[in-house]
């Protein structure tokens, strides 16, 4: 074997061997890179949640999210991750940037000492005989207890005797949706969805996706993405104390901030106790108001306390956990 021969051998050994090691970040996709949202209408604003997780030894961080067309957006919950920590990449696709088949690449790019990219592929088939205006239902922030209603215009243009039969909205999402026809003439019909947010959805985002169910064969299902932010009368600042390490007998203050839209009174503490105490006079009304505990615990060991804090600015206490471990 010549020298030219067998360097050539050696190079293409040695990019072989590389390869792999270069796509490791794919293994931190723990439910795959891929995902087709199937035929849409046009201007159908579309989401799906991918699922991190460092599975290796040292700390990793999300360097770069590139996604490879402006009708999509990609951002992490969280770009620093320890050993078996989890996030999610957010990938929103926009069916109003185009007509027909579209597969997009989000290049995602982990490090900083050992550095490795993963590609994720979001694809749908934009159709352009079904139109939604506007593209989604979009709340934005909801105070809690409070019902809302938006509409989504629906159009189909085409030979078909086109149809919507239902909305499908699952028993676990806080929604109700109603289906009115609006119009139908030869080429064309029109529907009206009205989506309404329950005046008992639980506090959070909301990120649920209706089904409209159809007749047509190609397509019998397009989904709709609902958003919102629904806001609770009251939140609490931290909702959890972690201690960490401490002495038996030693005392520790940690001090939690309630904020209410307006002024409110703390009516009881429940959870107290057992080496948690708490050092605040209740009963003044203020939109903001400061709890101070003291723990302090007489045996080793770990621990955990949830309190709930009653008020009567809302109906559901607000929790806060203390945690951590004592010892001699």
């Amino acid at each position: 074997m010549t020298r030219k021969a067998l360097l050539a051998l050696i190079l293409a050994a040695t990019a072989a061997a590389a390869a792999p090691a270069q796509n490791w970040a794919d293994k931190m996709f723990t439910d795959g890179v891929n995902h087709d949202f199937g035929v849409v209408p046009h201007g159908a604003q579309l989401f799906h949640r991918f699922a991190i997780k460092n599975i290796y030894a040292v700390r990793m961080e999300i360097i770069t999210i590139t996604p490879g067309c402006g009708c999509v957006t990609a951002t992490a919950l969280k770009r620093v991750l320890d050993p078996n920590e989890e996030t999610t990449l957010d990938v929103s696709m926009d069916a109003r940037r185009f007509t027909g088949p579209k597969a997009v690449i989000v290049r995602v790019t982990v490090g900083p000492t050992f550095t490795s990219s993963a590609d994720v592929k979001v694809s749908a088939v934009s159709r352009a005989d079904v139109v939604f205006n506007p593209g989604d239902v979009a709340f934005g922030a909801v105070d809690h207890g409070q019902a809302t209603t938006q509409t989504v215009e629906v159009e189909y243009a085409g030979p078909l005797d086109w149809r919507v039969a239902e909305v499908v909205v699952a028993k676990d999402q806080p929604l109700t949706a109603a289906l009115t026809e609006s119009y139908r003439k030869p080429g064309k019909v029109g529907y009206q969805i009205t989506v309404t947010l329950k005046a008992d959805a639980a506090p959070g985002p909301v990120r649920e996706t209706l089904y409209l169910k159809t007749n047509d064969p190609t397509s019998p299902t397009l989904p709709l993405q609902v958003t919102g932010e629904v806001q609770a009368q009251l939140s609490v600042s931290p909702t959890k104390l972690n201690l960490g390490g401490v002495h038996v007998g030693e005392t520790v203050v940690k001090k939690v901030v309630l904020r209410g839209g307006k002024a409110f009174r703390v009516l009881s503490v429940d959870g107290a106790g057992d080496g948690v105490a708490l050092d605040s006079d209740l009963g003044q009304a203020a939109p903001v108001q400061t709890l101070t505990f003291k723990c302090q615990f007489a045996t080793a060991g770990d621990f955990k306390r949830e309190l709930k804090i009653k008020t009567d600015a809302q109906d559901d206490p607000v929790t806060v956990t203390v945690e951590g471990s004592a010892a001699q």
